[in-house]
């Protein structure tokens, strides 16, 4: 993995399976957009009163030439579940924007 990753917590302790996890999918993003300059993950736990579980909000910020992308998926209660579906929406919108980059798209006239 080549690209420069921040991984943050807020109101929750780090950990070492986390960050792997982490690690493990932004290096996977690498397939889709191979200049990506910069990865910022944000983990957090909101102190929130509820019932039942607590829930995870995973913030993406992906910076690539050309363009940024921004990624917000909350309210899972597994941190794994929320990272899972927060990357696999990172990874469909460098996909379009990458394929907007290579000229792929078609545009359509006024």
């Amino acid at each position: 993995m080549q690209l420069p990753l921040q991984v943050t917590y807020r109101g929750m302790e780090s950990s070492a399976a986390l960050d792997a996890a982490v690690r493990d999918r932004a290096g996977k993003l690498e397939q889709f957009h191979p200049r990506i300059v910069s990865c910022r993950v944000v983990i957090e736990q909101p102190a929130r009163h509820q019932q039942q579980g607590k829930p995870f909000v995973v913030h993406l910020d992906l910076k690539a030439p050309g363009g940024e992308i921004a990624v917000n998926r909350d309210h899972a209660e597994d941190v794994y579940v929320a990272l899972r579906d927060a990357f696999d929406a990172a990874r469909r919108k460098l996909e379009d924007f990458a394929r907007e980059q290579r000229g792929d798209v078609k545009h359509h006239e006024k």
